[in-house]
């Protein structure tokens, strides 16, 4: 079974980043970032870790995992994290290199359930999650932020 991991990451303003995905004759969708676990990936969380630097050219403090769900013979890892800064104009995952695989958008998204139920978060189970929790995961944010020295 391949594993996967994907982060919930709330930014400064406690919204939800995603990656729109379009790709011809298929509706938009949004995902969360993240990927396949490596090899050379220590930890879930290194692996988490190399997959926000490739997708957005970003660094994000991982809070906790959250949820853990088997999808296509895919265990998908899903942490709860902070993120600052990114810039997917520097981004440099291998995804980005082929046209043949649609547009990858970086969006904030409201981190509320009606925001939630407005786009097609995939896989469908973790938006339902999301949205059940919203209020939860907002009030989170805060505990993501870093630690004083």
């Amino acid at each position: 079974m391949t594993d996967r991991v994907r982060a919930v990451l709330v930014t400064p303003s406690g919204m939800l980043l995603t990656v729109k995905r379009i790709r011809p004759d298929v509706e938009p969708y949004w995902v969360l970032p993240g990927g396949g676990v490596e090899q050379a990936d220590a930890t879930l969380e290194d692996a988490l870790a190399r997959e926000i630097h490739e997708e957005l050219a970003g660094c994000a403090r991982i809070h906790s995992l959250i949820h853990v769900e088997e999808i296509n013979g895919e265990r998908q890892y899903f942490f709860l994290a902070r993120i600052d800064h990114w810039d997917p104009a520097r981004r440099s995952g291998p995804e980005f290199t082929d046209p043949a695989r649609g547009a990858y958008i970086v969006e904030e998204i409201p981190l509320t359930p009606s925001a939630l139920a407005r786009i097609a978060l995939k896989p469908e189970s973790i938006g339902d999650l999301l949205s059940r929790h919203a209020s939860e995961l907002f009030g989170l944010a805060d505990v993501c932020s870093p630690h004083p020295a």
